[in-house]
């Protein structure tokens, strides 16, 4: 490979590097952390030889001369460090309590830690099982209840248990590695429960914020309009039929009635918004602006790509508190460490793999599609809509075939038509939820607005699902696809470095 000139001398690969890395110190470090974590998945790193290598490597960093070796000897400590901090959770998450015991029956007390989700013959809640005969514990579970009245997020309920281990492997789906990934390791069976208490704390307020959200969001309205409303707003998607549900997978929309990052920033916005509107001091606003951001991701829970928006929200309220330049690759690195530390089982959720590639496609594929589409008489904005929908439609494309074995092929006009309606409809409902509680007929009157706009996402669900091949399933067609998408990348690429 040919060496880059400066002047009249050529400058070696190697110095080059070396400036790269001084120059973005803060990703290298970050980084090395975030493969620290997710190599623990692979080898768990224990004991004291890890630590013994990640102080020498300190050591290096201290007493080494040249910056360049300061920077490498600090990350392989933080890659060390990693990978022993991602060890000793994985040894955590994988240690069970109750797992010694099932097949034992005991009465049970439990914390419900989410919104339930019903099956044909079952319900499927997630909980904390605080007590199990006469032992006391705080072990992760899944409850499964007989369909019918299903216990609210945040109670305290009293059952008769039964525990058994999680399915097996069976038709695509391994629901017992799904659920050791999370911490939860035995099933728990009840015929019957009984209500005892609430729980307090932290997790009292985020109930208390959910179901304010779930009562305002869609007032006086049922159906379609109303479960699809909530699965914009708060992740659920129970409420939809499952031919509803296959449309908007089919039609490359599903992404829409899943948490994402947008509303995390458009809660941040809406306080900015309101506290410009009411004159009040810029700091006063971006500590609402926090406040607001926490307050929303514990209601709807520790979802990727919401922990992920969160953190970089959040980061950027405190840059502008503290005056310090705001870095999107920066908060991206930290939204993945703080996810991987709290569990590098993280780094095989969908959600996670989901999130985090389409953030990187916006940030690197967007401008250049953006170009592309820019040569076009297109209306204005709509070139910025496609180049997002084609970017990360493109970057996510392999995990949705292996995750889920299904990729939709007209994702780009879905989105390019459902984009109109997206930002209205969150600010409705956001708006409905503070009316509720001062008026409910006003509130009702601006549910009903958003409704339309519901609706309308469902035809475009509806519509594009219906179109001849609207996604692919078969794997040479996946690969012909795939192979498509990267002969398009690499032409828009030869395009951009021929201007």
């Amino acid at each position: 490979m040919s060496e880059p000139w400066d002047g009249l001398r050529p400058v070696p690969m190697s110095h080059r590097a070396g400036e790269w890395t001084l120059r973005n110190y803060p990703y290298v470090l970050a980084g090395a952390a975030c493969v620290g974590l997710a190599a623990s998945n692979g080898v768990r790193g224990r004991g004291l030889t890890v630590v013994a290598l990640a102080l020498l490597a300190i050591a290096g960093c201290v007493f080494a001369a040249a910056p360049i070796a300061r920077v490498a000897s600090l990350a392989v400590a933080l890659a060390l460090g990693g990978w022993w901090w991602g060890s000793a959770r994985l040894d955590s998450l994988d240690s069970s309590v109750l797992l010694p015991r099932v097949g034992e029956a005991a009465p049970a007390l439990a914390v419900v830690a989410g919104p339930a989700r019903g099956g044909e013959f079952e319900l499927r809640v997630p909980a904390t099982l605080r007590r199990f005969g006469g032992v006391g514990l705080r072990e992760p579970v899944m409850l499964d209840l007989p369909v019918g009245r299903s216990p609210p997020q945040g109670a305290i309920i009293a059952l008769r248990a039964r525990l058994r281990l999680p399915r097996p492997a069976s038709k695509g789906f391994d629901e017992r590695t799904w659920l050791r990934r999370h911490g939860v390791h035995v099933v728990v069976l009840a015929r019957d429960w009984r209500l005892v208490g609430r729980r307090g704390g932290i997790g009292g307020y985020a109930d208390r914020v959910r179901s304010w959200l779930a009562r305002g969001v869609a007032p006086g309205l049922a159906g379609e309009r109303r479960a699809v409303l909530e699965g914009i707003v708060l992740g659920e998607d129970q409420d939809l039929s499952t031919g509803l549900r296959t449309d908007f997978r089919v039609s490359g929309l599903y992404h829409l009635l899943a948490v994402s990052g947008q509303n995390v920033i458009f809660v941040a916005a809406c306080v900015l918004g309101l506290a410009w509107l009411l004159r009040i001091p810029r700091w006063i606003g971006e500590l609402g602006a926090l406040a607001g951001i926490a307050s929303y991701v514990l209601a709807v829970g520790a979802q990727p790509s919401v922990i992920r928006a969160g953190i970089a929200g959040a980061l950027g309220s405190i840059a502008w508190l503290s005056a310090r330049q705001r870095d999107r690759w920066h908060f991206l690195l930290v939204g993945a460490l703080v996810l991987l530390a709290w569990s590098p089982y993280n780094l095989f959720d969908a959600g996670f793999q989901l999130s985090f590639a389409a953030v990187v496609a916006i940030f690197v594929a967007v401008p250049l599609a953006k170009d592309w589409f820019a040569g076009y008489p297109l209306p204005p904005g709509l070139p910025e809509v496609l180049a997002v929908s084609l970017a990360c439609g493109v970057a996510t494309a392999p995990i949705l075939w292996l995750e889920f074995g299904r990729i939709p092929v007209y994702s780009v006009p879905a989105n390019a038509l459902a984009a109109p309606v997206v930002a209205p409809l969150l600010g409705l409902s956001f708006a409905a939820a503070v009316a509720a509680p001062v008026s409910t007929g006003f509130a009702a009157l601006i549910a009903v607005a958003n409704g339309w706009l519901a609706a309308y996402l469902v035809w475009c669900a509806h519509l594009i699902a219906g179109l001849p091949g609207a996604s692919v399933s078969s794997t040479p067609a996946a690969i012909g696809l795939l192979l498509l998408c990267a002969a398009g990348a690499g032409k828009l690429h030869l395009s951009r470095q021929g201007r």
